[in-house]
């Protein structure tokens, strides 16, 4: 009997007038599939902007930064020691120095960075951002690199000398001032984010020579380390392993919660969405009440025949289920069509309304990035919805069957009592 019930369960599906589906199938279907898409893709794009933002930012800023309280001295033997650790993947000498940069035209504040041009490959992305010059240039006496924003603030080009000035106090003769010095542009880099605003870098040697350090001083030890988000847990060991004296500092302490933001918002986004599978799989419900109240008939003929109660709950449960997976399947096959093509439907868009539509963010394209076990979960919640929505009025069936059994029974009583009438009677 449960083979008929499955093939009950199917026949219902399909249309009196011999179409595949009932409109109200197609309807509860698309409601699914509409659902379970528009997560698959909100949710890729949104990995994709984290990764992008992960990638260029944390790609960029320390992963962890080692200090005391004054200045780090014999820093060649800390890095040898601090790279023998296995959570250390490479770590170079580091100082910033906040200032104020000025050109002809403009002048901004900056955070000026000292570091070793030839490790910086090993330690950053910028290298791979450049778009006039080398990072090898910083090894040329008094260098800078700036961002695209900066040089377009400051009208400064590659070859172009600008005045960085410190906070650091010089004295002579004639009175004091703050400490300022010509630098030449060598390279220009471009992230699209708002570090191009205001990260200059220079070499450690020049650094050093604006802290007034000696050449085995430097200011603290930049880490990266081989996972990005043990960054604390390992800076901290390190620390340990130093000495009392140090202390440590991690992206998390500076950019910690423009991720945690993001990720709170994709937790929103992704809840609200959800609200569209849930009004899917009352479309679900309501599907399969009408094909209860509509069947009455059928289940009462079956019922005859000798089915039973759970035979009959199961054929318009299968129905359910079988709406279900077909609307989740179709789903996943539109989600992944849209997500890995969405580049292509973007520029159709931009060529139709003839402008650009990611002029605003720090990127040209959509990102994405396709996290299967999300994919996965997302799916296994919009299924138990659906079929938790197609069990409810499942449950009908049961509830209309002892309503005809109970209309039976009062025939039958009643017909016995006319039987009896008409016996006293005679």
């Amino acid at each position: 009997m449960s083979s008929i019930s499955f093939n009950l369960g199917y026949r219902y599906l399909r249309s009196k007038k011999g179409g595949i589906f009932s409109f109200t199938t197609i309807l509860a279907i698309l409601g699914l599939s509409i659902g379970v898409a528009s997560l698959i893709i909100v949710t890729s794009v949104m990995n994709g902007f984290q990764k992008e933002l992960e990638n260029r930012i944390l790609g960029v800023i320390p992963h962890a930064i080692v200090y005391n309280d004054d200045y780090v001295e014999n820093y060649e033997e800390l890095i040898e020691k601090i790279n023998a650790n296995n959570d250390v993947y490479e770590s170079s000498p580091y100082i910033e120095i906040q200032a104020l940069i000025s050109s002809s035209s403009d002048n901004k504040p900056v955070s000026l960075i000292g570091i070793e041009p030839d490790k910086e490959k090993k330690l950053s992305i910028l290298p791979q951002y450049m778009i006039i010059g080398d990072f090898e240039n910083l090894n040329n006496k008094n260098s800078v690199i700036i961002g695209s924003s900066l040089a377009a603030n400051l009208g400064a080009y590659v070859g172009d000398n600008i005045v960085i000035t410190t906070p650091d106090i010089k004295s002579t003769i004639i009175g004091s001032y703050p400490l300022s010095v010509t630098l030449e542009v060598v390279g220009i880099y471009e992230l699209r984010t708002e570090i191009d605003q205001y990260l200059v870098l220079t070499s450690h040697k020049t650094a050093q020579k604006l802290k007034k350090f000696s050449i085995d001083q430097t200011e603290s030890i930049r880490i990266k380390t081989t996972d990005l988000f043990k960054a604390d847990l390992i800076g901290s060991n390190i620390a340990l392993e130093l000495g009392n004296s140090f202390y440590i500092s991690s992206w998390k302490d500076t950019h910690g919660t423009l991720f945690e933001a993001i990720k709170f918002e994709k937790l929103l986004i992704s809840l609200m969405l959800f609200l569209i599978v849930a009004v899917a799989s009352i479309l679900v419900l309501s599907t399969i009440v009408m094909t209860v109240k509509s069947k009455e008939r059928e289940v009462a003929i079956l019922r005859t025949l000798g089915a039973s109660s759970n035979q009959l709950i199961l054929i318009f449960f299968t129905q359910g289920i079988l709406l279900s997976f077909i609307g989740i399947f179709i789903g996943v096959m539109i989600g992944y069509l849209f997500t890995i093509n969405i580049n292509n439907i973007i520029n159709l868009l931009e060529d139709m309304l003839g402008r650009n539509l990611l002029e605003a963010y720090f990127i040209n394209y959509f990102p994405y990035f396709i996290d299967h076990k999300q994919i996965l979960f997302i799916c296994l919640i919009s299924l138990i919805l659906s079929i938790s929505a197609s069990f409810l009025p499942s449950l009908r069936v049961f509830n209309t069957i002892q309503e005809r059994e109970e209309i039976m029974r009062m025939v039958s009583e009643l017909r016995e009592i006319k039987v009896v009438s008409t016996w006293l009677t005679i």
